[in-house]
């Protein structure tokens, strides 16, 4: 289970339609609509201010929010929608989409390495290159994993980590069927010049990278 899904405060807003939404924004307030989980739509709004800071933290679609309203039950929340003005490109409205335990969600998961006293390659001089931080992965809103282990015990230098290699935690998967890079063991700054493996393992990042901006 995750250790932490941020909070996410709001209030709920007076009125609805688009009168009320504009006295919201008029108040400095970014109106919205919680909706699903077996309950009826609450209007609330957000601080612009608060708002925007969350939205330059970047993955704010595909975050879990605990949301908290005063007066009303604390849930899990992840954002569907935000509507922007067309010419300044400022949030405008917000759809949160409520949660059971048993929904399934893509989030951003962070990747840790483990095992690298046991590396071979890193204890040769090699590199651990890491092309992938975080992975994306379909997780049950129940039991989010705080991060997700990638062990390169045994690993030499050349060798080349993709997702089938780690043992997700149960009931995630990755959200996509390609097999991706998440790191590789390149060769010491001195010998990369040599060729062999280490020119196989950046070729592998290099296409990963590519493939990513895609």
């Amino acid at each position: 289970m995750a250790g932490e899904i941020p909070d996410l405060h709001a209030t709920v807003r007076t009125g609805t339609g688009k009168g009320a939404a504009r006295q919201s924004r008029r108040e400095g307030n970014v109106p919205g609509i919680v909706y699903g989980g077996g309950a009826d739509p609450l209007a609330i709004e957000i601080p612009f201010n608060v708002l925007i800071k969350r939205l330059k933290q970047g993955r704010f679609l595909s975050t879990l929010f605990n949301l908290k309203v005063e007066g009303q039950e604390d849930v899990r929340v992840i954002c569907r929608n935000v509507q922007r003005d067309v010419v300044k490109d400022l949030p405008t409205h917000l759809d949160l989409m409520r949660l059971r335990r048993t929904s399934k969600v893509k989030l951003f998961i962070p990747v840790e390495f483990v095992g690298e006293e046991k590396a071979p390659g890193l204890r040769r001089g090699g590199v651990l290159t890491v092309v992938r931080n975080e992975v994306e992965l379909t997780v049950t809103a129940g039991d989010i994993p705080e991060k997700i282990e990638v062990s390169i015990e045994g690993r030499d230098i050349g060798d080349v980590i993709h997702i089938s290699d780690v043992t997700l935690p149960a009931g995630a998967k990755p959200t996509t069927d390609r097999d991706f890079v998440i790191a590789n063991i390149s060769a010491p700054s001195g010998l990369r010049s040599s060729g062999g493996d280490a020119d196989e393992g950046e070729g592998e990042e290099a296409a990963e990278a590519e493939a990513a901006e895609e």
